[in-house]
């Protein structure tokens, strides 16, 4: 604090000097977690509305992946040094939730600041997931996404299959991976990036199973794990039979091995549709994208996905003056045609409804189809007690448990059902840790 304390007097004394209504610019942190494409998006949104007013500079700063952001969040809250504005992923909710004094609500933060704020103009299936049970905003939405397969069509024609009709299923993928590999993809025949929020997560909610009691902990932080169901062991058990030939190769627990799709070496693999905009600028091939597949044995499926991406924190302890720019700030960024140009730019999806009909009706997505994916996804069908969402406490903590169980069944050191029985036992653990910690 005593920097930014500093740096006020330096800007009042010069006032005071030269009279200079531009030294009066208020200067707004925002701490994020994209890089290549998606930082650029960030940056040009940043220098947009510090060009469309002269009282508040927005000013970006790159903190690493997302669990680096939030724990250097965290740090800098306890040092008194934190951001106006952290960029949070969606599972790090319950984590900021549970902080008291650390955020600024932004219902309260609009309302204060006198800024129009309707709950109601945004995506439901989005702003759920960061509202309070009476629907009170904690966080402002930004960067929403939800899984999909993108694949390499070029490599679809190569090995015989029809580009133009990707793999609906799972048994449809895995014997489509067998293909690819056998004509020229011997290091990979699909894959994905961040492993428990497509193999645990999303694997589970489009099945309409169940992560946890209490509504996936949308419903109270005493909440158990059950995720250690049949359908969860038995595609854990077939990614590590394929493990042992690269028909499946694991590509780590973040997205650090997206570019494995980009490069051409994994011609099948999901991550987040947020993925496009790295996509588009880096694949020397032709590429497409498909809803996430299923098990067609599981009754009823697919059900609806839920949300990745991150949202807007802001965090306590500021004053009014520069609460007022946030406002101002999340008011830009809800602007219909600022939505529609970072959907189509970035591949996020839109957040308010406005936002998203406007895009629909300039029949984009009949160019474009590969956008709308997640959004069909999301809509689906209308979300259950299972497919709502997911809100858990150490979440980053107990992913990492997670994964650390699914390596062991990559790597044959134990059963796929040994591996989930073990990850429910230590999430569980690490929850009610959690639950401890908020009830001081």
């Amino acid at each position: 604090m005593n920097s930014v304390f500093s740096w006020r007097g330096l800007v009042a004394s010069a006032v005071l000097l030269c009279a200079t209504p531009a030294l009066a610019v208020t200067e707004i942190q925002w701490w994020h977690a994209m890089t290549g494409a998606n930082n650029d998006v960030i940056v040009k949104l940043a220098e947009d509305f510090n060009t469309s007013q002269a009282d508040y500079k927005v000013t970006p700063t790159y903190k690493g992946g997302y669990a680096d952001t939030l724990n250097a969040g965290i740090a800098a809250f306890r040092a008194g040094t934190a951001p106006h504005i952290m960029q949070v992923f969606e599972v790090g909710t319950a984590t900021m939730m549970a902080a008291k004094g650390a955020i600024k609500p932004v219902h309260e933060l609009m309302k204060e600041a006198g800024e129009t704020f309707d709950p109601a103009t945004y995506l439901p299936t989005i702003t759920g997931y960061y509202s309070t049970v009476k629907g009170d905003m904690l966080s402002f939405p930004f960067n929403s996404s939800s899984a999909v397969m993108w694949y390499n069509k070029d490599a679809f024609t190569k090995a015989g299959l029809d580009p133009a009709a990707p793999p609906k299923t799972w048994p449809e993928v895995f014997a489509a991976a067998k293909k690819l590999q056998a004509a020229g993809s011997a290091t990979c025949g699909f894959s994905n990036a961040w492993a428990t929020w497509l193999n645990i997560e999303q694997l589970s909610v489009w099945h309409n199973l169940p992560i946890a009691t209490k509504a996936n902990g949308m419903d109270g932080f005493d909440t158990e794990l059950t995720f250690n169901n049949p359908l969860v062991v038995k595609h854990l058990e077939t990614l590590a039979e394929m493990q042992k030939d690269k028909s499946y190769d694991y590509s780590g627990r973040t997205n650090a091995g997206e570019g494995r799709f980009t490069s051409g070496e994994c011609p099948i693999f999901l991550t987040s549709s947020g993925f496009f905009g790295n996509v588009a600028a880096n694949a020397k091939f032709a590429w497409g994208n498909a809803p996430m597949p299923y098990y067609p044995d599981v009754a009823g499926a697919p059900q609806n996905s839920i949300i990745g991406g991150a949202s807007l924190w802001v965090m306590g302890g500021k004053p009014a003056a520069e609460y007022k720019g946030v406002a101002k700030f999340f008011t830009f960024l809800s602007d219909t045609d600022r939505q529609v140009a970072l959907h189509t730019l970035s591949g996020y999806l839109p957040i308010t409804k406005a936002a998203y009909d406007k895009t629909k009706a300039s029949g984009f997505y009949k160019e474009k189809p590969f956008l709308e994916t997640p959004l069909l996804e999301l809509t689906n069908k209308p979300p259950t007690e299972n497919s709502r969402g997911l809100r858990f406490g150490n979440m980053v903590q107990m992913r990492d448990i997670w994964c650390e169980e699914i390596e062991q069944a990559l790597a044959g050191k134990k059963s796929a059902k040994q591996a989930m029985d073990d990850a429910v036992a230590r999430g569980n653990a690490t929850l009610r840790q959690f639950e401890k910690t908020v009830s001081k």
